[in-house]
């Protein structure tokens, strides 16, 4: 088993919040169910949950995106197989040019 000497370098979730690599999204996450904390990728936030302009023509929102995404997490959640360390899900989103 490996132990703290044997690591080479760490990279915590906090600083990866601070350095904007993961947006936490623990409030709305837990307002879908969600007990522990929840952050996603910058890359998920901007490709999937922040709506380009045509999105927002079509009336939809950063909110609605991230509820949509966390939502289908959940289901995924639900129904994984107690003991699952990866669950994978799609949320399908129409993503225009940016």
């Amino acid at each position: 088993m490996f132990t703290t000497e044997d690591m080479v370098f760490t990279y915590s979730r906090a600083q990866a919040l601070e350095d904007g690599v993961l947006v936490d999204v623990t409030q709305t996450a837990k307002e879908a169910g969600f007990k522990v904390p929840v952050a996603v990728s910058a890359k998920v936030w901007h490709d999937v949950v922040e709506p380009d302009q045509t999105a927002l023509d079509r009336g939809e929102s950063e909110g609605g995106r991230l509820w949509d995404v966390l939502w289908m997490a959940r289901l995924a959640a639900k129904a994984a197989a107690p003991g699952d360390d990866l669950i994978n899900f799609q949320a399908l989103a129409t993503i225009g040019e940016r």
